[in-house]
């Protein structure tokens, strides 16, 4: 089962429909669920079931650095994206949904997580999230994130929805630090677990927010507790022939791969998602690949363009064949970030050095 993946992490214009998995097994691992925009007061939505009349509101939060306050608790509430909308679904808050925006493709819905969710909450869009969408479907906050749905291209942005009356909450992985477009102000897992507890607090679901948070923080250290002693070096590969795309400490692989007992190659690179060089790569010479499974390049295509690259014939991952499958949904902040670190743990606990 798969699902077509809109905008997240910087991508080449080629990658713009790109497909991402919403499945529960995925390839290769098995994996199991158990600027002034960011400086503005958000204000506005209404009050929903999850909290009483006139309780506990208004609300502020701190989302990227900017406090934030909302008079009420949002009631109609658009998400762009998978893993921001599965974030909405693990906090139980699929009535406070007017729908999601998500490419097409989705597949067999049976193996879906969240699947009672998925078919109850409004598909509003194939294509890219914009601001008639969302003044079409009455939005009272749009859940999305810097090229994860707002764009200064197109002058979707937290500012221009402000100006509609529209409120907003920005993905914390892909906040912006204060280096140009650069991403990231905290670890990748941090922004998940303070986006629960923002969501717990807007929502008056504080104790559902601690529940996944407290859970996948014992999965992980299950995980940690069980890593090799040696570290195996891992690269993530995105995408691309001329120059792979790849993580950097803020983007969502940097904590799948430490947590899951893991030495990422390039954690040096201060930002989310980026682009480097083959050489960077055969000079750090990683000897475990992970390859992001989405977009209409297949993750075995992505195997054998890797496998099949000349340069890339003396790195240790390459000479051993040793590349792991993660969906995109496990790899961008998401409810699937503990299982991906439980799969791909696994498999680094098998890997044998040179």
């Amino acid at each position: 089962m798969r699902i077509s993946r809109l905008r997240g992490p910087l991508r080449t214009p080629a990658a713009v429909a790109a497909a991402l998995a919403l499945a529960l097994t995925v390839a290769g691992c098995g994996a199991d669920v158990s600027d002034g925009d960011q400086g503005k007061d958000n204000k506005g939505g209404k009050e929903g079931k999850q909290a009483s009349a006139g309780d506990g509101y208004p609300v502020t939060l701190t989302n990227c650095g900017a406090q934030v306050t909302y008079d009420k608790a949002p009631e109609r509430v658009v998400t762009n994206d998978v893993g921001i909308t599965e974030i909405m679904f693990a906090l139980g808050l699929e009535d406070r949904m007017a729908g999601y925006v998500m490419p097409d493709d989705k597949g067999d819905l049976d193996a879906v997580p969240y699947k009672a969710a998925y078919e109850k909450v409004r598909w509003l869009s194939k294509s890219d999230i914009n601001r008639e969408l969302v003044l079409d479907a009455k939005a009272d906050l749009v859940f999305a994130g810097w090229n994860y749905g707002f764009r200064e291209s197109e002058g979707f942005t937290p500012a221009a929805l402000d100006k509609l009356g529209v409120d907003t909450y920005l993905l914390t992985e892909s906040c912006r630090n204060g280096r140009g477009k650069a991403r990231g102000v905290m670890s990748p897992l941090d922004a998940l677990y303070t986006d629960l507890r923002n969501l717990g607090k807007l929502f008056h679901v504080e104790d559902r927010a601690e529940k996944l948070v407290a859970d996948y923080q014992r999965r992980i250290a299950a995980v940690q507790a069980r890593a090799p002693k040696e570290q195996p070096r891992v690269f993530l590969y995105d995408d691309g022939r001329d120059k792979p795309l790849t993580s950097g400490e803020f983007a969502g692989p940097h904590d799948i791969i430490t947590k899951a007992g893991g030495d990422h190659v390039m954690k040096d690179l201060k930002d989310s998602w980026v682009t480097v060089g083959w050489e960077t790569v055969v000079d750090r010479d990683p000897e475990v690949i992970v390859i992001n499974d989405y977009g209409d390049t297949s993750a075995a295509q992505k195997k054998k363009f890797l496998l099949d690259y000349p340069p890339l014939a003396g790195v240790s991952a390459i000479k051993n064949k040793r590349i792991f499958t993660l969906d995109y949904v496990d790899l961008v902040e998401s409810p699937r970030n503990a299982a991906a670190i439980e799969a791909l743990g696994a498999y680094l606990r098998g890997v044998q050095r040179d």
